[in-house]
């Protein structure tokens, strides 16, 4: 997610975030069954919490591409392992057909041209690899129980909105990834399953989020009211919170 944060900050919520999604890169990732030869580039890998993760999961050779100097940098200071660059996703600085598989995390959603980015994806992928976008969410199809804790949905897509967020990429991204003419494609969406002993950590990231994209919206004591119910129906057992999150990906024709 896009927040105006220090790096080492913006790095712990996207822990968090990377916890969430990550069955499905587990999925994915048993599935390509990498060798030690392969390579695997992310594309907005911010502080490397993904690309350093799929490091350490799986024998490979990892890179890492962002536009902002400062989270790069910090990026190799918290992974030597992976090769991090500075750069657009609209104009990758690397040669065609060299990266074995190619992916972004809720990346798409700040893009003023997704359909580019894909397509630069591809082109830097092999014959056979495998372009993958492994979570964007659509905050239009966000529940929140119970009833007093529903504007919270409204007002963060509002807020993200403001921001310059496509808030609903989620329901468009097949579409997306289909005009790649990839083979063996698969598309879905992130189930909703919560365990007991991830609530708090779900709570205060979201918290976190919610404060910095709400603060300049709503009044302070509308926002710490919200806040409260929250922190209630949490306890009560109550609290629903689900955000459709989609992936999909394919392989680049042979």
């Amino acid at each position: 997610m896009k927040h105006d944060l220090e790096p080492s900050n913006n790095h712990d919520q996207y822990q968090t975030q990377a916890g969430w999604t990550a069955a499905i890169r587990a999925q994915w990732f048993d599935r390509l069954a990498l060798q030690p030869s392969q390579s695997v580039l992310e594309v907005g890998s911010g502080t490397g919490v993904i690309i350093s993760d799929i490091g350490l999961m799986h024998d490979c050779h990892t890179f890492g591409l962002d536009i902002d100097p400062q989270a790069v940098h910090f990026a190799h200071t918290v992974d030597p392992n992976t090769r991090y660059t500075i750069g657009n996703g609209i104009d990758l600085p690397f040669p065609a057909a060299i990266f074995d598989v190619t992916i972004c995390h809720f990346l798409l959603m700040w893009l003023e041209s997704p359909s580019n980015v894909l397509s630069e994806m591809k082109r830097v992928t092999q014959p056979g690899g495998w372009v993958l976008a492994l979570a964007e969410p659509d905050y239009g199809g966000r529940i929140d129980y119970p009833p007093g804790i529903s504007p919270l949905g409204q007002l963060q897509e509002e807020a993200l909105l403001r921001q310059g967020c496509d808030t609903r990429i989620g329901r468009r991204l097949r579409a997306l990834m289909n005009e790649l003419d990839l083979e063996d494609f698969r598309f879905g969406v992130l189930g909703g399953d919560w365990e007991e002993n991830t609530m708090e950590g779900m709570q205060n990231s979201e918290w976190q989020m919610l404060t910095c994209d709400l603060k300049d919206s709503i009044p302070p004591d509308e926002l710490n009211n919200l806040h409260q119910l929250d922190q209630t129906a949490w306890i009560k057992g109550s609290r629903i919170l689900f955000v459709p999150t989609f992936y999909g990906g394919g392989r680049v024709p042979q």
